[in-house]
């Protein structure tokens, strides 16, 4: 069947109009194209869904992995402040104990002048400018840390006092430094020189009734000689 499909009429010269149950070509292109839009649409959206969700895995990923960097450098940072932090303080240490050895070794080569000065005040020597001098030494020497002890009366301690005479007496109730030969001296700690002491310890009284006073005068004991036999008279 052959379907005319001018659009004017050759007889009449009118528009013709379109037979009953058929659409136009621009109806159809145009449901087409309809069509396919919304189906490029959703696929569109389905792509985009699924792009977010792959982008914001990633994004978290790389959250994740910002964040271990992170700590991973505050703690080295920590560990690097801490051992500066022990570095100055032995630093500090050294410093401070090379200093104390310092005028330890300054202050020791000191103290027979010191005790030289000692004795002569005992004697009534140490008058006038020399005492002045000599009063300005001790003073800085003590505003150093320098300080002596050892006095009469005290506990004997043997880490700091060096007993060259020992006696015994009841009136001491333990070694007690009776005597003080030559004062110790110590810088802050650091002992420089032990106290030269004379200690008495403690020894019961002895009574005054002894058998020794209550025997007659005929209880001699016996006289012996050489080879501890009795020694005969004439």
């Amino acid at each position: 069947m052959v379907r005319d499909r001018r659009r004017i009429d050759p007889e009449t010269g009118e528009r013709r109009s379109p037979a009953d149950g058929e659409q136009p070509a621009g109806g159809q292109t145009e449901e087409v194209t309809e069509s396919m839009s919304g189906t490029l649409d959703d696929e569109l959206a389905q792509v985009a869904d699924e792009s977010g969700d792959s982008g914001e895995s990633e994004q978290a990923g790389e959250q994740d992995e910002l964040q271990r960097r992170v700590d991973e450098l505050t703690a080295d940072l920590k560990r690097v402040t801490a051992e500066y932090a022990n570095y100055r303080k032995r630093v500090d240490r050294d410093r401070e104990s090379v200093i104390e050895s310092a005028k330890a070794s300054v202050a020791g080569e000191l103290l027979p002048v010191l005790d030289d000065l000692e004795r002569a005040e005992s004697h009534g020597d140490l008058t006038g400018p020399f005492k002045a001098v000599a009063d300005k030494l001790t003073s800085s020497l003590g505003s150093a840390g320098l300080e002596s002890f050892g006095q009469e009366g005290e506990e004997f301690d043997p880490s700091v006092h060096e007993a060259v005479q020992h006696g015994t007496s009841p009136e001491v109730a333990g070694p007690t430094v009776t005597t003080v030969l030559r004062r110790g001296y110590r810088l802050g700690e650091k002992v420089l020189r032990s106290a030269m002491v004379a200690v008495t310890d403690y020894e019961p009284e002895q009574p005054e009734d002894s058998p020794a006073a209550d025997s007659p005068a005929g209880d001699q004991p016996d006289v012996v000689d050489a080879d501890g036999d009795p020694a005969r008279e004439g």
